[in-house]
């Protein structure tokens, strides 16, 4: 070929290359931003449809339960607003129990307050306990409830464990990488977390939380629910509030009425349905002059709701006035947990050989919540981590730290042929 024509076609592919790098510099500022990262794929196990039985007794439980858990909380931090889901935290907690074995299922199942230990009998119960919560959407209302395995890829998950999450809580199981990749994983649940909470709890694990973790077991609840009765906002009028603290402040009452109301033991309750009448919140007002953090008894408890439900003798009509309140938590609830009898479970003690025979103990347990309460309705989240860490023997090699003078050999790998060789006495010193 004569050099004139590869001059030609030289210049012809310049100009095309030209042509090309323009087009795609005139592309830039209206590119598509990048898709976000795919969901996770989520395998199930085998769900067993286990016999209908009544979920009453779990809800006991579960209130029995979440007033130790607020009762120690309050003692640890008596001076400020606190909020948890006893039902996302018994969740998160019993997808973990369902691994335990010998004396931490004993721990746990005391600590839960679990009607049934074990068997057909606990995986119905928690079946029934699921579908009811699953139930309760409805006109006004919004509930949604999502509990989920996360795991790690090297790690073996035993399938009798995926089918009893599968059957007693309709979770399934996901691969992260938790141990390979922590901050990664942090990010996928996080990710998971704010889609089933309607964005309203952004960030649940903070990176370097899942170090050394290789199973969590995610609980997520989200609720919106209207008064069946709203309170009129022109009704709403600042008011003093005596804080725990003992200091006056002015907070915004909501007003409104009639409610019903019942007074025993001191406490005062008041109902306040939702709409399609198959949620309502009791409002709880304490004796006058008792102890910082004094609960209620959970059997009392039960016996005041269910008379305010039915609306038995004793319980009459009253106007209310309510504060306006927007809370939010995101604590770590380890130390909690072990103070009422859990701590076998945080130790290297902790028989978890039912989730899988490389199983260790908990080494985390996070719960975060908002709660926000206003004139149309109640607008609330929660989401549980339950972390698993895996035995000694499974978290792989350590690290080699070079935090001491050490050498350094750039060589030919065919040869031998050594290139270079440093010795680094002061890896700071130029």
């Amino acid at each position: 070929m004569r050099m004139k024509d590869l001059m030609c076609i030289k210049n012809e592919l310049r100009a095309a290359g030209l042509v090309v790098t323009a087009l795609a510099m005139a592309g830039c500022g209206s590119a598509a931003p990048p898709a976000p990262p795919a969901p996770p794929v989520i395998a199930h196990g085998v769900a067993i449809r286990e016999p209908l039985v009544s979920p009453r007794p779990y809800g006991a439980a579960d209130t029995a339960f979440g007033l130790d858990v607020l009762g120690a909380w309050c003692q640890a931090d008596p001076r400020s607003n606190l909020v948890l889901s006893p039902s996302s935290l018994a969740s998160g907690l019993g997808m973990a129990y369902l691994g335990a074995r010998g004396a931490t299922a004993q721990a746990m199942a005391t600590a839960l307050r679990l009607p049934a230990a074990g068997g057909r009998a606990l995986e119905a119960g928690l079946q029934a306990r699921s579908a009811a919560l699953r139930g309760l959407d409805g006109p006004g209302v919004a509930v949604d409830a999502s509990d989920q395995v996360w795991a790690d890829p090297t790690l073996k998950t035993r399938p009798s464990y995926l089918n009893a999450v599968a059957t007693g809580y309709d979770a399934g199981v996901a691969q992260a990488p938790l141990l390979s990749s922590p901050d990664r994983a942090v990010a996928e649940i996080d990710r998971a977390i704010a889609a089933a909470t309607h964005g309203q709890i952004p960030q649940l694990l903070a990176p370097g939380s899942l170090n050394n973790i290789g199973w969590v077991l995610t609980d997520a609840l989200y609720l919106q629910a209207s008064w069946a009765a709203p309170f009129a906002p022109d009704e709403t009028n600042p008011g003093q509030f005596t804080t725990a603290a003992g200091q006056q402040v002015s907070a915004q009452f909501m007003n409104g009425g009639p409610y019903r109301a019942v007074t025993t033991g001191g406490w005062t309750a008041a109902w306040l349905p939702y709409r399609g009448g198959k949620l309502a919140m009791v409002a709880l007002l304490p004796p006058a002059g008792t102890a910082a953090c004094t609960m209620p008894g959970a059997s009392a408890l039960g016996r005041v709701t269910a008379a305010l439900a039915a609306g038995s003798p004793g319980v009459s009509d009253h106007s209310i006035a309510l504060p306006r309140v927007s809370l939010k938590d995101n604590v770590s609830m380890k130390s909690l947990l072990a103070g009422l009898g859990m701590g076998v479970a945080f130790t290297p003690a902790a028989d978890f050989t039912g989730l899988s025979p490389q199983a260790c103990c908990i080494g985390l347990v996070q719960q975060a919540d908002t709660l926000r309460v206003y004139e149309q309705g109640t607008t609330a989240s929660a989401a549980t981590a339950v972390g698993v860490e895996p035995g000694a023997a499974f978290l792989g090699p350590q690290p080699i730290t070079f935090n001491r003078p050490y050498l350094m050999l750039v060589t030919d790998s065919a040869t031998g042929e050594p290139l270079f060789l440093a010795r680094v006495a002061d890896p700071t010193a130029q």
